[in-house]
């Protein structure tokens, strides 16, 4: 199991957080919980209502959609960011390929995080900003 000093670095590296002060990492860190998952174990299904974000550590997760591959999430790959944000249903089953460890970050204690510390929630919108900067690009062209 990480340390909470091993989940602040593991955290730093996380694009959802790349705006955050190493303080208040460890103030993420200390709401994570770190999960392993055994080969083809489903994290969670399309269609559910989401509750949490989860970051790899080590494995595989293969993303799919209406049984189509999305992607495979990887070491330090994060999926369900969208679950902390709003209750709409999952759109991808995340199962892993392998034996897989996972930092997991429940959206009630993440919403009472960010009531508590604004600089994460500037530090998280300025990132979802960019990410939505990003993708209108994409589409644009």
């Amino acid at each position: 199991m990480l340390t909470t000093v091993e989940k602040v670095l593991f955290l730093q590296d996380i694009d959802i957080v790349e705006y955050t002060s190493t303080e208040d990492l460890a103030h993420i860190a200390a709401i994570t919980e770190e999960i392993e998952f055994k080969t083809e174990e489903v994290i969670s299904q399309e269609g559910d209502i989401p509750d949490s974000m989860y970051m790899v550590i080590e494995g595989q997760v293969k993303l799919t959609r209406g049984g189509e591959d999305v992607m495979i999430a990887q070491e330090k790959d994060v999926f369900g960011t969208w679950a902390l944000f709003d209750d709409e249903p999952l759109v991808v089953t995340a199962t892993t390929l392998k034996a897989t460890r996972v930092l997991r970050i429940d959206k009630e204690d993440f919403i009472d995080l960010l009531a508590d510390y604004v600089a994460i929630t500037q530090s998280i919108l300025k990132t979802m900003a960019k990410r939505l900067r990003r993708l209108m690009t994409r589409i644009s062209r």
